[in-house]
Order: structure tokens, then sequence, then C-alpha cells
């Protein structure tokens, strides 16, 4: 089963560091759109060991799939040094960047978003990560069975 995994606010946390940019500097509305933001985000809760686990179970063909923010054109860089730094080289080749998520062919999709970024139109399950059935990695573990 091909299985695609989001990376803003289910691998990493998207909304923390936006929220404390906010905090910091009240003028700053886009703070994805500045230098490192994406490059410099925490990993979530249990994202690392969960990810991990699925890339190495072999009921899973495994792959991470994020939006590029329009407002950061050096997101696409920041998104792909996060993934050495956090998860390891052997992830960077695992990596889609894809505006359109609908137009990725697969089995599940676990998303934040239920729509906006085509997850509407994927062919798969889409697991909608943060919501009371996924709330964290715990439960999307139990539901796959790693």
């Amino acid at each position: 089963m091909v299985i695609y995994v989001d990376m803003d606010d289910v691998i990493c946390d998207f909304k923390k560091a936006f929220d404390e940019a906010i905090l910091n500097d009240s003028q700053t509305k886009y703070p994805q759109s500045q230098y490192g933001f994406f490059a410099d985000l925490e990993p979530l809760d249990g994202a690392i060991s969960a990810v991990t686990a699925i890339n190495k179970s072999p009921q899973y063909e495994f792959y991470i799939l994020t939006a590029p923010s329009p407002r950061n054109p050096l997101c696409y860089t920041e998104k792909r040094v996060w993934v050495e730094k956090h998860l390891g080289y052997n992830f960077v080749e695992k990596l889609i960047i894809c505006s359109n998520k609908g137009l990725l062919k697969g089995d599940i999709l676990i998303d934040d978003n239920i729509s906006g970024r085509g997850q509407e139109r994927f062919e798969g399950k889409v697991l909608h990560f943060g919501s009371s059935e996924f709330p964290n990695w715990e439960a999307v573990r139990s539901a796959l069975r790693i």
C-alpha cells in the first residue's frame, strides 16, 4: 500500500512556529515567508518514530507529500533540508513537493487538512491528522497497526 504523510502540522510543528513568530513581531503578516522558517520547524511529538516505523513496515511504500508555500520560494530547499536533518538522507528520496495532492496515486494520505491542496480529490483514504479520530501519532499508528 502506498502511503503519503504531510509535513506541516503532521510531521513538523508549523502552527507553533507561526504563532510564535506573530507573537514576536505582530507586523509580520506571513512568517512562513521568512528565510529559515521551514528549516527550523520542530518535529511533532511521536512523528519521527512513527514515520520511521511506517517506512520500515513491509506493508507500506512510504512517501512524504508536502505542498510548497507560495510565499516562500526557498521552502522547497528548506523542507528538503528539514527531512535530512530530522529523518536522515535516505528519506530525501521519499520527499514529494506538490501543490495538488490529488494528482498522486496511493492508498492512504495522512494530512491535517482534508481539502485545499487536492486532498478532496485523493483517490485513497485520507486520515485527518489532528481530528477526533486521529488526534496524534499514537492513534495513527494504532490504525495502521505499526
